[in-house]
């Protein structure tokens, strides 16, 4: 049980020596007394409680009141308050994290802590947590297997604790979206990430989407492999190649028009459209050989995106495979001419953010520049690209390419004084700077 603070303290007659409080502090100071009582709290495991003596000790140290308010306080005072505060979450967080007390102790570590290093801990207790809660069904019946209802309990509560930091929390989305696959299978997982996780920076997505991405992948080569294996189809090249997928569907004859399914297409085409987040090679080759599946589904299973994925597996393979170097001419003539004929009152500007960005990330950054000061400026609302920061930003794409003057022309005409400035900043420190620090052009 998580103890109360010691504002509201429990009785601890076993741990609390009144008598050797009264004589440390009459004999040895107070300071000696207090440090005493941490060192024994700290024995005792009341980590809520030592926190709170840390405060007194900050405030006696700092010469302040050990209670009350502390008044104003001069900028050096504060800040030193602050670093004792900060000092004094970490040293009863992270034990409270180890323990298992995972909501306890992200309230010390949350501002206290490297999110990288939380992340960790939280990993490391994950793996002692999610097998034993991915084991355990409640709604089985007792088998004498010797299962201890307290230690299910106890299991599901650090799991949920887990959750909650990791995914509602945003302390590690990966961490989050793997362990509701482990524990609660793919739907939940996807619909997690749909609540919590697409709220996030790309970058903070990404990591979270490539877990998704490998899941279904996985699962897909997984059922279709078998499916075929019953049909008498050798299987073995295809599993062996570096594209087992696809290898598989071509082992097959291709599967168009065949019924059968091997994933649920709901998860196929939500896991396709949140893999644009992503733009490294694996994870991009993976979502190439899902929107491959994906072409191969009778339409009557399927259901259309928006607009440029009205068809989810088709416009996806043009996506995904031009960034890999295929198809690239085909994709960008396609999401070219569906920016250009899209409605944005129905479309926003989800058709032309998708070419920005699809020409951006094949290395066309002049393109991409034209694209994105020629985007409708009226219609419906942004996209997520741009919301989610998956678009480079217009002085981004001009000093990539270089056509400095594009942007600077687009800003005059549309009246955009801050990027005009930022346009000319940014210019001026490219031109500035020693020949022999500057960045490749992308």
């Amino acid at each position: 049980m998580t103890e109360r603070s010691s504002m509201n303290p429990q009785p601890d007659a076993a741990g609390a020596d009144f008598a050797a409080l009264a004589e440390a502090c009459g004999t040895s100071g107070p300071e000696a007394m207090l440090e005493a009582l941490a060192a024994s709290l700290a024995a005792r495991r009341r980590w809520h409680a030592l926190f709170d003596l840390r405060m007194v000790q900050a405030r006696q140290r700092l010469g302040l009141p050990v209670s009350g308010d502390v008044g104003p306080l001069d900028e050096a005072t504060r800040e030193r308050l602050d670093e004792l505060s900060l000092a004094a979450c970490r040293e009863v967080g992270w034990p409270l994290l180890e323990e298992g007390q995972v909501a306890a102790g992200w309230m010390y570590l949350r501002a206290a802590a490297a999110a990288e290093a939380v992340a960790a801990r939280l990993a490391s207790l994950a793996e002692r947590v999610a097998p034993a809660a991915a084991a355990h069904n409640p709604g089985d019946e007792e088998t004498g297997s010797g299962t201890n209802d307290t230690d299910d309990e106890e299991t599901q509560r650090q799991l949920q604790e887990i959750l909650g930091v990791a995914l509602w929390e945003s302390g590690d989305p990966a961490l989050g979206i793997s362990l509701v696959l482990r524990t609660q299978g793919t739907c939940n997982a996807v619909t997690a990430y749909e609540q919590a996780v697409s709220r996030l920076p790309a970058t903070r997505q990404a990591p979270a989407a490539r877990v998704l991405v490998e899941h279904l992948y996985a699962e897909v080569v997984r059922n279709l492999a078998a499916d075929l294996a019953r049909r008498g189809i050798d299987t073995a090249a295809a599993l062996a190649s570096a594209t087992p997928l696809v290898a598989l569907l071509d082992a097959a004859g291709g599967l168009a028009g065949d019924p059968s399914l091997h994933v649920d297409v709901s998860h196929l085409q939500s896991v396709l459209r949140i893999a644009r987040i992503c733009s490294d090679e694996p994870t991009l080759g993976r979502a190439w050989e899902l929107s491959r599946y994906a072409c191969r589904l009778p339409d009557d299973v399927t259901y259309p995106g928006e607009s440029p994925f009205e068809r989810v597996g088709e416009a996806s393979r043009l996506f995904y495979a031009a960034q890999l170097g295929r198809d690239v001419a085909e994709a960008v003539t396609f999401f070219r001419r569906v920016a250009a004929t899209a409605d944005p009152l129905d479309s926003g500007t989800l058709p032309a953010d998708t070419l920005v960005l699809l020409l951006h990330r094949v290395g066309r950054d002049a393109e991409a520049l034209e694209a994105a000061v020629n985007r409708p400026r009226e219609g419906g609302p942004p996209s997520a690209m741009q919301s989610m920061g998956m678009l480079p930003s217009l002085v981004e794409l001009a000093a990539a390419s270089g056509q400095w003057e594009v942007l600077l022309e687009a800003c005059r005409r549309h009246g955009d004084e801050i990027t005009f400035a930022a346009a000319l900043a940014s210019r001026a420190a490219a031109q500035n700077e020693p020949q022999g620090r500057r960045q490749p052009q992308a």
